[in-house]
């Protein structure tokens, strides 16, 4: 019999009135879009400036809608897709959980290049400043993730090993905590320390491809602590679908980095 700290039970419903209930995973959700709206709007300001306050507050709606509808699609196709073919009125049931982080990637690009269009603006500029606060969303999510405990780590004899209760009685890895630690508080720190360099926000697209390639890098670690999902397991060469996922990211983030260049004239506003 394996040592394991005892799981912290905490209720995933802070309070229920009839049928609504509030969750702590929707209020993750909803701390890291507002928390990361006031940071962003001091942010955009800041020379070269990328878009006003009051884009940033209209941009909010956009950013939630590409969040919820994205990551929802990302989960169905990604993760399971035969089941939900055979269940189609099941994909709109988000509060039964299934979302996926590349999913909502992709939908909040989508969101920034047709809002950046009809405001005319620089969507590069403008997805540095919010690339460098979405860690704090992605902190809190993980943090509900381990409130609800769900998407444990691997079995494992660490001193700090967990039962979870769906678990099954085998002591694993509380990875929802380390995915916590690296793609929320160590990728926010450097991202801030990258956007707040006048010179690296002069060169459009590097902040966000420091968060692609950091989210890819921090991601692919923690999968290799957490337990892949039941009804995928590894793939090829034993990845998951967490880490073949983010191996597009990397690329991206990576070139990105690379082809940023300076616009002379703003870098010296």
């Amino acid at each position: 019999m394996l040592f394991a700290i005892p799981f912290p039970v905490i209720d995933p419903v802070l309070a229920q009135i009839g049928p609504f209930a509030i969750r702590w995973y929707a209020l993750a959700y909803i701390a890291g879009i507002v928390i990361g709206w006031r940071i962003a709007r001091r942010l955009v300001t800041l020379r070269p400036v990328a878009a006003s306050p009051q884009q940033i507050d209209d941009f909010v709606t956009w950013a939630t809608l590409g969040i919820i509808l994205g990551g929802r699609l990302g989960y169905v196709l990604f993760y399971r897709p035969e089941y939900y073919l055979s269940h189609p009125a099941e994909i709109l049931e988000v509060w039964h959980g299934g979302m996926s982080f590349h999913g909502g990637a992709l939908g909040v690009i989508l969101a920034i290049f047709l809002f950046c269009w009809r405001q005319r603006l620089e969507p590069l500029a403008f997805a540095d400043r919010l690339t460098s606060v979405v860690p704090i969303g992605l902190c809190l999510g993980r943090l509900a993730n381990f409130v609800n405990g769900e998407l444990w780590g691997r079995v494992t004899d660490v001193p700090w090993a967990m039962v979870f209760p769906n678990g099954g009685p085998l002591p694993r890895h509380p990875s929802q905590l380390y995915q916590a630690m690296l793609e929320g508080v160590v990728l926010f720190l450097l991202l801030q320390i990258l956007v707040r360099r006048p010179g690296l926000r002069a060169r459009r697209g590097f902040v966000s491809g420091a968060f692609l390639a950091g989210y890819a890098v921090a991601r692919s670690i923690g999968e290799l602590f957490r337990q892949p999902d039941a009804n995928l397991g590894f793939l090829i060469g034993g990845a998951t679908m967490g880490q073949l996922l983010s191996v597009p990211m990397l690329l991206v983030g990576i070139w990105l980095m690379l082809r940023a260049k300076p616009a002379e004239r703003e870098a010296a506003a």
